[in-house]
């Protein structure tokens, strides 16, 4: 079944097109209101993110929607010999790559324009693949989820840290009340594109989260499916092997 999340469309132009629009055009921004939001938490998500990994010694990483490349700069303290950071954004990858020549990776860590639903990579390619707050923005999800599927090598791993919905009292409520009313706000006072941070909370709240997201994982054929929630379910850390 083809799973199109996203509040954030039009009737001119496709999912995946505003998308690009949208971290094109916020992409000087975009690491600087990733503290903000989350208060900084979200380094502490990342960083056990590349603990995970670093257990499991990959040597080939693909970093899919890498945007400015947190992700994949951090992964090289996994010890791979390889870090492919895909985005569609080029307004995102262009930071992205002045932060890898500053701290001259370049040689571990290649930026690449790419679509996440069409890998110009061939099969089994990767020992590991990481997706950061990119898998909501996926057009179709199951596309996007088989293609990734079909690049990891058999045994290989999926890391995957989404934003999720808490479930318990006063979470829920309180991160109700934080996507509904701050962010938006938040949006408002830093953005140059205000519907970004309305579209970053809606299509958080629409995803599927928990064993939703591990259902789909199954369906599409991964195996050992197991769902961490971080800091009271705001988010939360799948893994997955092929």
């Amino acid at each position: 079944m083809s799973r199109n999340v996203t509040p954030y469309k039009d009737t001119e132009r496709g999912k995946k097109e505003q998308v690009t629009t949208m971290f094109d055009a916020i992409s000087g921004e975009y690491d600087g209101l990733n503290r903000v939001i989350s208060f900084g938490i979200d380094v502490k998500w990342r960083k056990r993110v590349v603990q995970i990994l670093k257990d499991k010694s990959p040597e080939t990483i693909l970093d899919i929607a890498t945007g400015t490349g947190d992700l994949a700069i951090n992964l090289v303290a996994t010890g791979a010999r390889r870090i492919v950071g895909l985005d569609i954004s080029r307004g995102m990858l262009e930071v992205g790559k002045k932060k890898v020549l500053q701290k001259q990776l370049e040689d571990r860590v290649e930026m690449l324009v790419g679509d996440s639903e069409d890998l110009q990579f061939e099969d089994d390619s990767f020992d590991a693949v990481t997706v950061a707050f990119g898998v909501r923005n996926f057009e179709n999800l199951n596309k996007g989820l088989s293609e990734i599927h079909r690049v990891l090598r058999p045994g290989g791993t999926l890391v995957v840290l989404e934003t999720s919905v808490p479930t318990k009292t006063p979470y829920k409520q309180g991160y109700s009340l934080y996507t509904k009313y701050m962010l938006p706000t938040i949006g408002k006072i830093f953005s140059k594109d205000r519907s970004a941070y309305r579209y970053l909370s809606e299509s958080a709240s629409v995803f599927p989260h928990g064993q939703a997201f591990n259902n789909i994982l199954k369906e599409i054929g991964f195996i050992g499916m197991e769902n961490r929630p971080q800091t009271f379910g705001v988010a939360s850390i799948y893994i997955a092997t092929k």
